[in-house]
């Protein structure tokens, strides 16, 4: 896969959007493609995270705590928390019944680009505001 296809599906995350063409091309030359077995753990709840996966082909399972909470599909991302802040993961995401094969970009990779390319913070801040209010909603919805 070309990177000019990685940086159109990179400029489709909410992640992303905004980013300058040419900082996405230089966002797709530092990552790699992986491929995922079916039912492969890619990330462990409570675990040490590094890397953003996009997924490309395939679908994965998301887990919080056991149960289950999300299914992803191509052009969707996962682990863009602890590609920031290099924390423990809070979700446990598998690779979907037929595999799977992502985009994986990690955190030494991406934050000299953000380094140099400061303005697309305010996308990521924008992003990460919106999952803290989705968060709090529905904090308050379950009290």
């Amino acid at each position: 896969m070309a990177n000019e296809e990685i940086a159109d599906m990179l400029g489709s995350v909410d992640l992303f959007k905004g980013v300058p063409p040419k900082v996405l091309k230089r966002i797709a030359g530092a990552g790699r493609l992986v491929d995922f077995a079916p039912g492969f753990e890619v990330t462990t709840d409570g675990s040490t995270g590094v890397a953003f996966h996009l997924i490309v082909e395939g679908s994965a399972e998301v887990e919080v705590g056991g149960q289950p909470r999300a299914s992803l599909a191509a052009r969707q991302g996962f682990g863009e928390i602890s590609l920031l802040d290099g924390l423990p993961r809070s979700a446990t995401v598998r690779a979907g019944a037929a595999g799977m094969k992502t985009f994986a970009l990690t955190s030494w990779e991406f934050l000299p680009i953000l380094d140099e390319n400061p303005s697309i913070a305010r996308g990521l801040l924008k992003v990460l505001c919106a999952r803290i209010r989705s968060i709090d909603a529905a904090t308050q919805a379950s009290d």
